[in-house]
């Protein structure tokens, strides 16, 4: 068990500018750093996002023809993530860097999208939006070849800062309603980059999944008086069947209704709306349970486990007494030489299908040598 105590610090936050405009943002575990300036010549950021309304569904979908063009999976030597050489520069100007946070070149919503018509092709039936709010990548370490589970504690304990900080950051922004930090690891998963780095999303609207939470969390409400991730959280306590790891501050468990054959979720015995509202003892513990898990979920076919980590949080202006923040992390594994695919019942009804009993992936997960 890590010393939480020697895991506290307040690492020094640096702002900067990218050659085309973009913010980067550095934290380091010292203070004292001087951003050197971005010397490629870029021309200015121009993203073109939009969302368009399903009117069947009433879900909004992000329309970026200008991401089809970003960088797959290059050779280490070509990685846009590491630090900037004198021979070849990248997104991080520096020489090095220990977690830094900068505003994605190909993003999926940003505030500087031009403005749309209201309907496609003049037929009101078809809502169109303007794609705002913002998209950051964030690098979790200068170490191309390490992965987030073999992060040093005072590491992953600066990551945590960084969420936090940009949790508060595009929360604030008038143009964005919700922030999703993640991290997808794995080619089987989809990722387009090999360096360890996850991303965070500041949604122009509540994501179609919160809202129906949010919607159950007020039926829950409604009909008990209770809150229902509080509810959920002591059923699985008390059931213990599917509990991985119970400290003071988290709880780590798979959940009974587990969708994917290898699923947990971790969640704070008190209600947080996000990672800002998280107090520093429970950041202490949550940079331990957390680098734990991931450790455990390599160790179940003795191979890096492909994963979505997916941080859920509460809405900015709505809900935040609903919705609680929880870790949901998934794989698509299924067995050391199988992949899940979402085939029809799933892509097409959203009608899940798991072939593997949250309870034995609980014990294994137990059972796992981390």
């Amino acid at each position: 068990m890590v010393n939480a105590k020697d895991m506290r610090q307040d690492p020094g936050r640096t702002s900067a500018r990218l050659a085309d405009g973009r913010e980067i943002i550095y934290f380091d575990e010292e203070a004292g750093r001087v951003p050197p300036p971005d010397r490629r010549d870029l021309p200015p950021a121009e993203p073109e996002c939009e969302t368009r309304l399903d009117p069947l569904t009433g879900d909004p979908v992000a329309i970026t023809a200008h991401r089809n063009t970003r960088t797959m999976l290059p050779p280490a030597r070509e990685c846009p993530l590491c630090p900037s050489t004198d021979d070849r520069l990248t997104e991080i100007p520096a020489a090095g860097y220990d977690v830094v946070a900068f505003e994605n070149r190909f993003p999926s919503f940003d505030a500087r999208t031009p403005p749309v018509e209201p309907y496609v092709d003049g037929i009101e039936l078809f809502e169109r939006r303007r794609g705002a709010g913002r998209c950051e990548v964030v690098c979790f370490t200068s170490d191309h070849d390490t992965a987030f589970s073999r992060l040093p504690p005072r590491r992953v304990r600066t990551v945590i800062e960084a969420w936090a900080d940009r949790t508060e950051a595009l929360s604030a922004r008038p143009d964005v309603e919700q922030v999703f930090v993640f991290e997808n690891r794995g080619v089987e998963i989809g990722v387009t980059l090999h360096h360890p780095h996850g991303q965070i999303y500041g949604y122009p609207y509540v994501t179609p999944r919160t809202t129906r939470v949010v919607a159950s969390a007020e039926r829950h409400r409604a009909a008990t008086g209770r809150e229902l991730f509080a509810d959920v959280l002591a059923a699985e306590q008390k059931a213990g069947t599917r509990v991985i790891r119970q400290g003071e501050h988290w709880t780590l468990f798979v959940p009974a209704a587990a969708r994917w054959p290898v699923e947990a979720h971790l969640m704070p015995h008190r209600h947080v709306p996000d990672f800002a509202a998280l107090t520093t003892d429970e950041r202490d513990e949550l940079a331990d349970v957390y680098a734990d898990l991931l450790r455990r979920c390599d160790a179940l076919y003795d191979a890096p486990l492909p994963y979505v980590a997916a941080w859920h949080q509460a809405p900015v202006r709505s809900g935040r007494d609903l919705v609680r923040l929880h870790l949901q992390l998934f794989s698509i594994k299924r067995a050391a030489d199988k992949i899940k695919y979402l085939a029809g019942s799933e892509s097409g009804m959203d009608a899940w299908i798991n072939d593997v009993p949250p309870e034995r992936v609980a014990q294994r997960l137990r059972d796992a040598k981390a």
